[in-house]
């Protein structure tokens, strides 16, 4: 089936799955929606990642951050969250912390100062530092419970205690492969038994860390859509 991709078409189609026993959606922007919890879950952001690598003479593009930005904005708009839980990796480097990039988050976060955020350390975070506190974010180490869930930044960390492990960190993707020998690289969700792990929200940031193990439960981005493998 082909859909209509173009502007005015169909809103992106979210796919519908339990975990601990609570009814969540696969957002095709790489979050994770919660409407029992009025809550959305992001993962690597990065923000102020080409604007590090500039800042070490890396000629990459301008408005990474600010397209990462619109999109969030949509997905918090489409599902009328009133929670943003940040599992880690918010500002990329300290570098990447500069004018113009700062500017562009607070006016974003201006637009959304009804949302409240909590950001779960990762080791980005360590390095480029918490976010100004202008910006009303409330800045944890994980573990980071809400609801049946609990939020850390790498799968890895150990935690104690019940709860489903949702982190990010690992970027994770897997190739599908087609005739002729075509293949193509997509950002996936994984979730297992007890731990789930969210692709990297932003557009900027390369994949291919995680590896899959058995039992692991995968959901293709493929455009405006989640597909099941």
């Amino acid at each position: 089936m082909t859909r209509d991709l173009r502007p005015g078409s169909a809103p992106p189609v979210r796919h519908a799955l339990t975990l601990a026993g609570v009814s969540v959606e696969l957002c095709p922007s790489r979050a994770l929606w919660m409407p029992a919890l009025h809550t959305l879950v992001v993962a690597d952001l990065h923000w102020g990642k080409a604007a590090a690598l500039r800042a070490s003479q890396v000629p990459v593009p301008r408005g990474t951050t600010a397209h990462d930005l619109d999109r969030l904005s949509r997905t918090l708009h489409d599902t009328a969250a009133t929670q943003l839980v940040v599992l880690g990796d918010l500002l990329h480097a300290r570098h990447g912390r500069g004018d113009e990039t700062m500017r562009t988050i607070a006016t974003w976060r201006a637009q959304h100062a009804d949302v409240r955020i909590t950001l779960v350390r990762g080791n980005h975070d360590v390095h480029a530092g918490d976010p100004p506190a202008a910006l009303d974010i409330a800045c944890v180490d994980g573990p980071f419970a809400f609801g049946p869930f609990v939020g850390v930044h790498d799968p890895d960390e150990m935690v104690a205690g019940p709860g489903y492990v949702l982190s990010g960190h690992l970027h994770p993707s897997v190739t599908v492969h087609g005739r002729g020998r075509l293949s193509a690289r997509l950002a996936c969700f994984v979730f297992g038994a007890t731990r789930g792990v969210l692709p990297a929200f932003s557009s900027f940031t390369g994949g291919g860390m995680y590896a899959r193990a058995p039992g692991d439960a995968l959901y293709a981005i493929v455009g405006e859509e989640i597909v099941a493998l």
